[in-house]
């Protein structure tokens, strides 16, 4: 069975009760443009979320995300 498709314009309009669908009978959904594929919106494995973790890849956290340094929001 192939997966529904809806255009974007319609994925604009629609958006909210399209995730709803989307969550509530876990099938995905392509989103096109002209006709052509561009994003699919898939339902989440609540399962695979509470098992997950992140693990930071830098040597050294405060130099890799600058908390020594004063920082200007206005900038």
């Amino acid at each position: 069975m192939a997966e529904p498709t809806v255009p974007a314009s319609v994925f604009k309009a629609r958006c909210l009760a399209l995730l709803d669908e989307v969550a509530t009978t876990h099938r995905s959904l392509v989103v096109t443009k002209h006709g052509i594929p561009v994003a699919r919106v898939v339902p989440i494995d609540h399962a695979v979320l509470d098992a997950g973790s992140v693990t930071l890849l830098a040597d050294d956290d405060d130099d890799y995300f600058g908390t020594e340094a004063a920082w200007d929001a206005r900038r």
